[in-house]
């Protein structure tokens, strides 16, 4: 079995040195997969991927290169979801794991915080 990769959804993320330290200490590659802003990093186990401007770009190559037991890190919902159906491991940005148990509620949550948004009563 490869070893893992780290990715993480980057263009919001707020636990980039906590990421880079975990990794540094297992030895793990970080992939961090933006639409822009990254700075560049002198540690070669740290890759930035930029992707083009599209709304999900980011979010369809971390679909596309993820794999099961990898690691991703994101605030986004409907990517967890997505990255989970895929066997990775699954965690936002503080540490909320999101399983195959838990991500049904996740998104539940999350599309009626949307439609309480659009509707005007949050």
């Amino acid at each position: 079995m490869p070893a893992p990769i780290i990715y993480v959804d980057a263009d919001a993320c707020p636990v980039k040195a906590e990421i880079e330290k975990v990794a540094e200490r297992h030895g793990v590659v970080v992939a961090y997969v933006s639409n822009g802003g990254l700075r560049p990093s002198r540690d070669p186990m740290i890759r930035n991927v930029v992707v083009s401007k599209g709304a999900d770009a980011a979010d369809d190559w971390i679909v596309e290169n993820a794999r099961a037991n990898d690691i991703v890190v994101t605030a986004d919902i409907p990517l967890a979801a997505r990255t989970v159906a895929l066997g990775a491991h699954v965690l936002g940005p503080t540490g909320r794991p999101f399983t195959p148990e838990t991500i049904g509620m996740a998104v539940a949550m999350r599309d009626l915080k949307q439609h309480l948004r659009e509707t005007g009563e949050s």
